[in-house]
């Protein structure tokens, strides 16, 4: 061990934690993929013959379709395909509320960094949807926007005020695009906050005495957040943007408790269901590609990183 450099010495270090690492992380992802190499079985055996790739082709062009509760691709070039593909609304709620989550969230932490007088009765109000369970939120949504309940919808007879604007039917989690459009707003309002706190962290990191000296060479407001706050707080909007992006690729809870998988279908309500179908070959395959796309969009954030590092 004498002759090692230091990297080689941090590395026989980490090894047993990569070693931990790889047994919970690779060893499920390694054994789901084995398992999507094989048929969906018909009979008591837990899955069928071996057949390769074939989960994934049947799958990739539509031939399954019709044996799963929502098509992984659209069917057409419609709105409608779109809204009942489990992978376009999977990947419009990621962008969508990412996105929102990012911009508000970039405000909501801008606002609690300064000094103010009643800033941590503030950070409390950011902070509380984020401490509400998936379930009550859901709840929450569903009687917002249920007929004769909530009161943003209203009825054909007596339309609310979203209604007569033409942005919700009068029964949107009846409907698909309505549906969706709900479930994105709620997983904005609710998780806003963690990305507020997460880039209030970093703007927290950064020495004041930079603004300092910015203010004495005359500075305006503008070109202090432009030249100062926002490079240096880059990195960490990356990182938090990454955090969100792999949990909203895997959004189940909040569907499931606001509208259902039938009317507003993801990746993650399309493994949850055919696997409690027993369709267990057909599961694994959905479950490997979202790992695989999640890895692509890490390793884009991962490439965006570096470069605002550098």
């Amino acid at each position: 061990m004498e002759n090692l450099s230091e990297a080689q010495y941090a590395y026989l270090l980490l090894t047993p934690a990569f070693l931990l690492l790889g047994i919970i992380a690779f060893w499920p992802l390694l054994s789901t993929f084995r398992l999507s190499l094989f048929a969906d079985s018909l009979g008591q055996a837990s899955v069928g013959e071996f057949i390769g790739i074939g989960n994934y082709v049947a799958i990739l062009t539509g031939e399954r379709t019709a044996l799963l509760p929502a098509p992984f691709l659209p069917q057409a070039m419609t709105v409608t395909a779109f809204f009942n593909s489990a992978l376009t609304v999977t990947i419009l709620f990621t962008v969508i509320s990412v996105f929102f989550e990012t911009l508000i969230g970039f405000v909501q932490a801008l606002v609690l960094d300064q000094d103010f007088r009643g800033r941590r009765w503030v950070r409390v109000a950011i902070i509380l949807p984020w401490a509400i369970p998936i379930v009550v939120q859901g709840m929450i949504f569903f009687l917002m926007f249920q007929p004769n309940v909530g009161f943003l919808v209203g009825t054909s007879e007596n339309p609310a005020i979203l209604n007569q604007l033409g942005l919700l039917s009068t029964t949107p989690l009846a409907n698909a695009q309505d549906a969706t459009m709900v479930v994105i707003v709620g997983d904005i309002w609710k998780t806003t906050a963690f990305m507020a706190l997460l880039i209030l962290a970093g703007m927290q990191s950064i020495d004041r005495g930079l603004y300092d000296v910015a203010k004495v060479a005359g500075a305006s407001p503008w070109q202090r957040f432009k030249y100062i706050t926002l490079p240096i707080i880059l990195p960490t909007v990356m990182v938090a943007m990454l955090f969100r992006t792999i949990q909203a690729m895997r959004v189940y809870g909040l569907i499931e408790t606001v509208a259902g998988c039938t009317t507003v279908p993801s990746l993650s309500c399309l493994v949850v269901t055919t696997f409690n179908n027993r369709m267990l070959g057909s599961s694994a395959t959905v479950a490997f590609i979202t790992a695989a796309i999640i890895a692509v969009a890490v390793s884009v954030y991962i490439v965006g990183y570096a470069r605002g590092g550098q």
